[in-house]
């Protein structure tokens, strides 16, 4: 299995892409993971490089204030491109970057290329829950709008993708909504409800935002604008309730020893609330394997991402969902 990453790409490259593939391949030998970057600002990381790591040079790499579309067209020897064209000619089996979010999914588009039969790609994070098995939501940002037989393709590619990576048996699929009622929503909800209830998924039906992070459903489907205000909202909201509690644990000696008994349960918590446990989203419906790891990733986020493509190749996931979109009616 052959991973190309993108080195240079996140806040804290090359050291952290480095730190996580070290450790990966001390882990899984049967991996052969490809460095895509400046090979000067990577060998100083490097130290006692295993034989199934290899460094791909190249100077040029996509910054986070980069237009997507331009950079990805105009750097054609940027680190994330050259990782994307390595999955397109057959050289890897899967690209993994932390860098900017746009490219990712314009090199998805433009370089890896489009499933067939697929119409829109989706950005599919894992969503912390409080039972700590995690959501699957999907579209999170890749497409701000979208059609019913788009949510449909999202649902069946999230629901094959829970079942292949994470070992979730016929997982439940919730269409993200204002109320539980089929008939609750906007035209879009209203329209793609009855073909969910008719799609190859265990379709259980409207889930609102405020049971998301009870784990109301095993794969969340919504179109990308409402998914990504979901998904800022959460993680906007977690913060300020951490710094809260910070706050207020520090306001006196009284409330520094009632923070010393509870510290335990809120790393629990923290812990559970985590990116770096959840490895990266997908980029679902792509002629290859993409993901996409969060851009503040250190060693751990890293490792965690290579172990997620590690077990989406193991299970064939691309060729899966291949299969299952081209059997739909008139390929959705």
């Amino acid at each position: 299995m052959r991973i190309a990453i993108d080195a240079m790409g996140g806040d804290r490259a090359p050291a952290s892409i480095v730190e996580g593939a070290l450790e990966a391949a001390k882990n899984w030998s049967e991996l052969e993971i490809i460095l895509v970057g400046d090979e000067q600002a990577i060998k100083p990381h490097l130290s006692n490089q295993p034989s199934n790591i290899r460094v791909v040079h190249t100077e040029e790499r996509i910054e986070a204030d980069d237009e997507p579309v331009r950079a990805v067209r105009r750097k054609k020897g940027a680190s994330m491109v050259m990782a994307g064209r390595m999955v397109r000619e057959g050289e890897a089996d899967c690209m993994i970057s932390a860098g900017n979010t746009g490219a990712l999914m314009t090199t998805g588009l433009l370089v890896v290329g489009r499933m067939e039969g697929v119409e829109r790609p989706a950005l599919a994070p894992m969503i912390p829950t409080m039972d700590g098995k995690g959501m699957l939501a999907l579209d999170l940002g890749a497409n701000m709008d979208a059609k019913p037989e788009h949510l449909v393709q999202y649902a069946i590619m999230g629901s094959i993708y829970r079942e292949k990576v994470h070992s979730i048996k016929k997982p439940r699929v919730g269409l993200l909504n204002v109320g539980s009622e089929a008939q609750k929503g906007n035209e879009l909800t209203k329209a793609v409800f009855p073909l969910l209830e008719q799609a190859p998924i265990h379709f259980i039906g409207n889930v609102e935002s405020r049971d998301v992070l009870e784990g109301a459903c095993d794969v969340l489907v919504c179109d990308g604008f409402a998914g990504n205000v979901m998904l800022k909202t959460l993680e906007g909201t977690a913060g300020s309730l951490f710094n809260v509690l910070k706050q207020e644990f520090t306001r006196s000696w009284l409330t520094k020893l009632g923070a010393a008994l509870v510290m335990p349960g809120l790393k629990r918590l923290k812990q559970t609330m985590d990116y770096k446990e959840h490895g990266g989203a997908p980029l679902l419906g792509l002629n290859g394997l993409v993901i996409k790891a969060h851009g503040s990733s250190d060693g751990r986020a890293v490792f965690n991402a290579i172990r997620q493509a590690r077990t989406a190749l193991q299970h064939n996931l691309t060729e899966t969902i291949s299969a299952e979109i081209v059997r739909q009616p008139s390929g959705k």
